[in-house]
């Protein structure tokens, strides 16, 4: 019988999961594996935000897949075009293309990019947080701004440099204000010339709510916790134009700051554009089961699944919990394709959301049941150390989390990132693969 080759693009959570059940379903003589990723782990991003806080070493929530798939081929490369009529695609690496590879089944777990508006100064200015590059230059950056502030004598540019504002109140936006906001004030005591009246950290959207997606109550709930600490709040406004030193907003206001945090959604890379299928909102429009087209599957951020339990036929979110689920679907269905198992539509109802809001502080919503405080803070946690795919990653992330509990994390500017490889610009112009 002749083997059958399975190729899955993106290395995220929908690809990671489809490989790994892959390797499970099918016996070895029976497909010849392959996922195309443009980095060699999986990045646990709901943990962002701590890296960027400093609470955890960026390797942590970084999963390797060499040591994670024992029977998939890992290509690090992205993914340019796909024939689907020949069944082949195009992929580049560092050394030159790659291919054409030949594929009988296909998975497309792209994964998303930060998304971005035609804001002047976005570009140049604004940083993101959507990988463990831009984590690491964030925690440097501010840090750096402290620094900075510390050695000026010049009021105008301490108070730009002492304000930070983040765009995007949804989950990664409020945990990443939230948190960051909380690692400046502990850092203060270090800066004997710098006051808490000095620190500004703004909060704006366009939105009339933040965290919408832990609904009213919830957010409410964060918004009263993240203003007691000091936190300015700006719903229903958003950024109208950036400059090196200061921000406009669109009620006409003009602030001064040197920093600039974009966390306003993402939205499905490049090459979906270029496929020419059909899409929604930007993504690929799949069947109940997931499926494009004949031997053709997509999964996660960039697949767009309508949801049976949302409200007026909306499809279902672009997180991590859906992506996951979604790749143990189409490695299933792809399975089943090839003779072993049942197909199976994707069927999935949200078991809830977390959100850590720094200190002792968080929301949760597990199971639909609300929370706060201390009982949020042990699900929040409890939750990531079960969503962890490995256990080297889970036990270094809950030592990290003990040690923080008796000692201060360590705040120091490691200098490793490249500012250009942190600027919105270069992410949306990268990976291709996941």
């Amino acid at each position: 019988m002749q083997r059958s080759s399975v190729v899955v693009v993106g290395g995220g959570f929908a690809g990671f999961f489809a490989a790994r059940t892959l390797e499970r379903l099918l016996p070895p003589e029976v497909a010849d594996l392959m996922l195309i990723s443009a980095t060699d782990h999986l990045c646990y991003s709901p943990l962002l935000p701590e890296v960027a806080a400093g609470r955890l070493d960026p390797r942590r929530i970084a999963v390797p897949l060499h040591a994670s798939l024992h029977r998939t081929r890992i290509v690090q490369a992205s993914v340019e075009d796909v024939d689907f009529d020949r069944r082949t695609l195009q992929a580049h690496c560092d050394h030159g293309p790659i291919g054409p590879v030949s594929w009988d089944r296909l998975a497309l777990t792209t994964g998303s990019v930060t998304r971005t508006l035609p804001t002047p100064g976005l570009d140049t200015h604004a940083l993101g947080l959507k990988t463990l590059v831009e984590a690491q230059y964030v925690h440097d950056h501010v840090l750096h701004q402290l620094e900075l502030a510390d050695s000026t004598d010049d009021p105008v540019e301490r108070r730009a440099r002492l304000t930070f504002l983040v765009v995007g109140a949804g989950y990664t936006g409020t945990e990443t204000a939230a948190q960051l906001q909380h690692m400046t004030v502990m850092q203060l005591d270090r800066f004997p010339r710098l006051s808490r009246d000095e620190l500004r950290w703004m909060l704006v959207d366009l939105a009339p709510a933040i965290l919408p997606e832990l609904g009213p109550r919830l957010g409410k709930a964060a918004m009263r916790l993240i203003k007691a600490r000091g936190m300015e709040v700006r719903l229903g406004t958003t950024v109208s134009a950036m400059a090196e030193r200061s921000v406009t907003l669109s009620d006409g206001d003009t602030v001064p700051a040197c920093t600039v945090i974009w966390t306003v959604g993402v939205t499905p890379p490049e090459l979906v554009r270029r496929l020419g299928l059909p899409v929604h909102r930007g993504r690929l429009v799949v069947d109940e089961q997931l499926q494009l087209r004949d031997g053709v599957w997509a999964a996660g951020d960039s697949a767009a699944s309508r949801d049976p339990f949302g409200r007026d036929g909306a499809d279902y979110p672009p997180t991590a919990q859906h992506a996951q689920r979604q790749g143990v679907t189409i490695a299933h269905n792809i399975a089943a394709s090839l003779g072993y198992g049942s197909a199976r539509p994707y069927r999935h109802r949200d078991l809830g959301l977390v959100a850590d809001l720094g200190g002792v502080s968080a929301v949760a919503r597990p199971f639909g049941l609300p929370l706060t405080g201390p009982a949020a803070k042990a699900v929040t946690k409890g939750y990531h150390l079960y969503a962890l795919p490995a256990t080297g990653n889970r036990l270094r992330v809950a030592a990290d989390w003990a040690i923080n509990m008796v000692n201060r994390p360590i705040a120091a500017q490691l200098g490793l990132v490249d500012p250009a490889a942190a600027q919105l610009s270069r992410e949306q112009a990268g990976s291709l693969a996941g």
